[in-house]
């Protein structure tokens, strides 16, 4: 191999590169001029005929490193050979699979009849074989379903020129690398091959000794395996405030555009986007069990800025390119090292600024430290926005909003309207402009905590920290907004909280802004939902079928434990009996007595 290359100098730009005149006139389509450090190092041994080994971190420009050669390199009066492509790139998810296929497409914008097919698991064999059998020229693809077409005859590599095996180490991670190395072994010998990787562990420098012809190795050196233009944060978990309540308070007074949350397990991202939802943000789970066609319409609506949000597992660590992802935080800190340089990888694209925020319990300062001494960069504390700095965010956007209005104009029918109201009701200017602030806020609370009224029966619905948007403090359901209900289905029938949040908002006209804590139990769930529910709303609850149970909804303690004045239904299973023998006048006694000792029952964790 040859000693590793760290070009320091400015890179020449494409157009001196001998890179093919249609994709340098693609290249031009998308303002491209100066090609990164990695694919200024490795397009002219590329072009040349030599192989490469190339190493540089996530979101440096790779993917162009390996395409712009392949690409300058197809014949322009090529024909292509049913099932026969003339590259092949493997990569370790689909995410990262779909993302290749679209960057060669980009870039061969202005080569006629050029095709390229991504295949992986998840998705269905019709497509793909339909696509193979009419011929296409690059195959990007995952391990496993590029075997299963080999196997099956319907992909065959007879005319490869190119093989490419892109981001190796997590390959080896992810358990890939007896695959890659079946994979080697049915190519053709002379093929030429790209290898790219973040790290290059033991594994994967053999196979590069192995399978590359003395190649050209290109080591592109940080001072840190993160990159420069991500500001790091955490927060050590504490001081009362939940992890829930953190990111809350983030997403109102941390200016972003559009946000991934990184949560460990695919349970964890179902529920904590039901619960950023429910605050009023356009958010969705992106985690394996989620069907592949949907996890493509999830990335495709974060694009076009129809989500602001993702929750998800490190399934979307790799592969995953928005420029417009402002924010990581990482909700759940991630076991190794590696993990976390690739999450804080999606925030910082394409030359911009990101930002990634760390929360760190007690009892995982060991990962923390982990993480700091491998990127070898200081990770910097930072304090939770507290309720002022929340407020002020919110009423400056407020102030925002009105200006805004003003400055769009158009408004002169609504100031004489205005006119009028006040000469006929005698009202004062700031008392109405108070009174049209209100109707705009739509009811809901313009400060953080504070508790928004139900006009049609004047109760007030005090906010759940749980779910919603405001955040404030969770007040006790006994309390003058909220009771507590049984449900007659739990977590042994699979139910979830978005169902039973569905059908009640769904079956009794509740709004999902106002449902309370859900916790759900194994054979029944408990919810607060506002008082003084209608009798026929309540009766028809009782019907509703959720998880193939009936609710059978009964009002039983409030606040998960706590006496609810005149409470009706089925008492609770946590109730104290007491004994018949005992006399009528201690009774009252006994039962103080009891429920003294009586501790609740410790809810289950629905986030």
């Amino acid at each position: 191999m040859s000693s590793p290359n760290s070009p320091e100098t400015d890179p020449v730009p494409f157009s001196a590169m001998g890179l093919s005149d249609a994709v340098l006139k693609a290249l031009s389509d998308v303002g491209y001029e100066t090609p990164s450090p990695i694919q200024a190092a490795t397009i002219a041994p590329l072009l040349s005929g030599r192989d490469v080994l190339g190493q540089a971190q996530t979101g440096t420009g790779k993917t162009a490193a390996f395409a712009l050669p392949i690409l300058s390199s197809l014949p322009a009066d090529r024909r292509v050979t049913a099932q026969a492509p003339r590259a092949l790139v493997l990569t370790p998810t689909r995410e990262l699979a779909i993302q290749v296929a679209e960057a060669f497409q980009r870039y061969a914008a202005h080569m006629p009849d050029f095709h390229v097919l991504p295949i992986y698991g998840g998705q269905g064999y019709g497509p793909q074989l339909t696509a193979l059998k009419r011929g296409v020229d690059v195959v990007v693809g995952t391990p496993g379903r590029v075997i299963d077409h080999l196997k099956r005859g319907t992909l065959r590599l007879d005319h490869l020129d190119w093989l490419v095996l892109d981001e190796a180490d997590e390959m080896l991670r992810m358990g890939f690398i007896d695959d890659v190395e079946w994979v080697f072994e049915n190519t053709p010998p002379e093929r030429q091959v790209a290898l790219f990787s973040a790290t290059m562990p033991a594994a994967v420098r053999r196979i590069a000794k192995t399978h590359l012809r003395e190649p050209a190795e290109v080591t592109i050196k940080t001072r840190t395996t993160t990159a420069a233009n991500i500001r790091q944060r955490y927060w050590i978990v504490g001081g009362g405030i939940s992890k829930l309540e953190a990111l809350t308070r983030l997403l109102e007074a941390e200016p972003f555009d559009a946000m991934i949350v990184f949560a460990r397990t695919k349970k964890a991202t179902d529920e904590l986007a039901e619960k950023i939802a429910a605050r009023g943000y356009a958010c969705a789970a992106l985690n394996g069990d989620i069907v592949q066609a949907q996890r493509e319409r999830t990335i495709a609506q974060l694009k076009n800025k129809q989500l602001d949000i993702i929750v998800a597992t490190d399934v979307a660590a790799r592969g995953l390119d928005v420029e417009r992802i402002s924010h990581v935080i990482n909700f759940d800190i991630p076991h190794d090292t590696e993990s976390y340089v690739h999450r804080i990888g999606r925030t910082g694209r394409a030359g911009r600024t990101g930002d990634a925020i760390l929360f760190v319990t007690m009892r995982e300062k060991r990962l923390f430290k982990n993480i700091e001494r491998a990127t070898g960069q200081a990770i910097e504390p930072m304090d939770v926005p507290s309720m002022a700095e929340v407020n002020a965010q919110r009423i400056e956007r407020f102030k925002q909003r009105i200006s805004d209005t003003l400055a769009t104009g158009g408004l002169s029918d609504f100031a004489d309207l205005v006119d009028d109201y006040r000469q006929a009701h005698n009202v004062e200017p700031r008392d109405l402009a108070a009174a049209l602030a209100y109707m705009a806020q739509g009811g809901e609370p313009l400060a953080f905590g504070t508790t928004p009224v139900d006009k049609s029966s004047g109760h007030a619905f005090h906010d759940d920290n749980d779910g919603k948007k405001s955040g404030g403090k969770k007040k006790a359901a006994g309390g003058m907004g909220l009771e507590t209900f049984r449900l007659e289905v739990g977590r042994a029938h699979g139910v979830a909280p978005r169902n039973i949040v569905g059908a009640i908002a769904n079956e009794a006209g509740v709004d999902s802004k106002e449902i309370g804590r859900i916790a759900i139990h194994d054979d029944f769930s408990l919810v607060d939902l506002p008082r003084g529910m209608p009798d026929e709303v309540f009766a028809h609850l009782k019907t509703v079928w959720v998880a193939n149970r009936q609710l059978a909804i009964t009002r039983v303690k409030n606040s998960f434990g706590e006496s609810a004045p005149g409470s009706r239904g089925k008492p609770s299973k946590d109730k104290p009996r007491h004994k018949k023998s005992a006399k009528k006048g201690d009774k009252a006694k006994t039962g103080a007595k009891a429920k003294k000792r009586h501790k609740p029952r410790r809810q289950s964790d629905s986030r």
